[in-house]
């Protein structure tokens, strides 16, 4: 007999007693969903952190400021980062605490540490911007922004494109919380120009510089707030921010970017060593570790109720088939007299135990794949919770994950067959034969 034709008349077995059977598939349907579904926002919750990583050059990166600077910073993300949901209108009365430079000593410093990639060293203009304003509204707004660094980044755009570096006009992606304010929406601020002003706190005269809107930043975990400019327009602001420096000023930067040898060292030891030199950084895991661990734990804990509903599952394959054992008793000892060997007898109903865990395992992925799909579009639509994170899918089913949990839970099934295929192909013929 053909194995197709073996898995036929295994699922044929089944129907014999098609509430016995669609009970047991059911239990087996409620672990494998919790399993994949699980699984799924656990994929969508790491690829939006690798995503976000990414767009920062990977887990190896440093932002690197002086100490003084440490506090100055953190305040700036406090005013004007990630973390307020509202751009906050400009004061002109109010000026913002500087930031301590950089000097070029302490770049050569710098490179002579063991871990840090001398060449990824990069000096990153913070651009100095009083706000940010447009012609649909008298409101102005404060802004941070600095040059896009050069390097593997990547950033995610709600809408539009990515920055010409090189290209002649001025050209801006624009933090998504300024779109509205500035009284735009995301479809039609692109190619839309917006003035960014600095205002000499001297003389109080004010430079206009008319920026190109070309796309607009998608909201994450790891953004720090900052709009980002292609070189032509951070050149200029920044040439018009250090103007009035000594001339010893003008060589000097506030923040760099570099890399680390992030399998040699660990970014505590790292640090150790910036901060001999009188510099401190911030890692890519200062940022999300704490929050992807926390989503690792807590999904961790529904994959274990998950195999817990499986084990009760394994117990339901059991007595199933031990109850179809006893009553084709019978049956199987006709067949033994046939000629049918005790090892067919055992594949026999080993299959169907696995086709008990197959079935369970198609229903449970269909349904959690259909409301999966279902809630990221009602969470992305106007007024749900992932509104705000356009890139952000919930969950998301992979190829692997989908063949890993069908594999896991046909493999269980089988185990918990395998006691009653035991039972059925050690019976005795005659002995069969005799049962009533």
């Amino acid at each position: 007999m053909k194995l197709l034709d073996i898995i036929h008349d295994a699922n044929l077995n089944l129907l014999r007693n098609k509430l016995r059977s669609f009970l047991t598939i059911l239990a087996i349907f409620i672990g494998s969903f919790s399993i994949i579904s699980t699984s799924a926002i656990q994929a969508g919750v790491n690829n939006f952190i690798d995503s976000q990583v990414e767009s920062y050059g990977g887990d190896g990166y440093l932002a690197i400021v002086s100490k003084d600077s440490f506090d100055a910073l953190e305040g700036l993300q406090g005013t004007i980062g990630s973390n307020s949901k509202e751009p906050i209108e400009y004061n002109p009365d109010k000026i913002q605490d500087g930031m301590t430079p950089i000097t070029k000593e302490k770049i050569e410093e710098l490179k002579k540490i063991d871990g840090i990639d001398a060449d990824s060293i990069v000096e990153q203009k913070t651009l100095s911007i009083s706000y940010v304003a447009s012609k649909k509204t008298d409101k102005k707004y404060l802004i941070g922004a600095e040059a896009l660094p050069p390097g593997n980044v990547k950033v995610d755009t709600v809408t539009g494109e990515g920055l010409n570096l090189k290209a002649d006009e001025y050209q801006i992606l624009l933090e998504s919380k300024y779109v509205d304010a500035l009284g735009y929406t995301n479809e039609n601020i692109i190619n839309e120009k917006i003035q960014l002003v600095v205002v000499d706190q001297f003389k109080k005269t004010e430079k206009k510089f008319d920026a190109k809107v070309v796309g607009v930043i998608a909201p994450g975990v790891v953004s720090m707030g900052y709009s980002y400019t292609n070189n032509k327009l951070a050149d200029d602001i920044y040439d018009e921010n250090i103007k009035y420096y000594p001339p010893e000023y003008k060589d000097m930067t506030v923040a760099v970017a570099a890399n680390y040898d992030s399998e040699k060292y660990s970014a505590q030891e790292i640090k150790d060593k910036l901060d001999d030199i009188g510099l401190s950084a911030m890692t890519i895991d200062d940022i999300i570790g704490t929050i992807k661990t926390f989503f690792d734990v807590i999904l961790t804990v529904f994959k274990i109720f998950g195999l817990i509903a499986l084990l009760a599952a394994a117990i339901g394959i059991i007595n199933t088939l031990f109850m179809s054992v006893q009553e084709r008793t019978r049956e199987i000892g006709l067949d033994k007299a046939l000629g049918m060997s005790s090892m067919r007898v055992f594949f026999n109903f080993s299959i169907e135990a696995i086709s008990l865990g197959f079935w369970g395992s198609v229903f449970g992925i269909t349904v959690s794949m259909l409301l999966g799909n279902l809630a990221n579009n009602i969470f992305h639509a106007e007024g749900g919770f992932l509104e705000s994170f356009p890139t952000f899918n919930l969950a998301t089913y992979t190829i692997k994950d989908i063949i890993a949990v069908t594999a896991l839970i046909m493999f269980i099934s089988f185990l918990a067959g395998t006691l009653p295929a035991r039972r059925a192909a050690s019976k005795n013929p005659i002995d069969a034969l005799r049962y009533e």
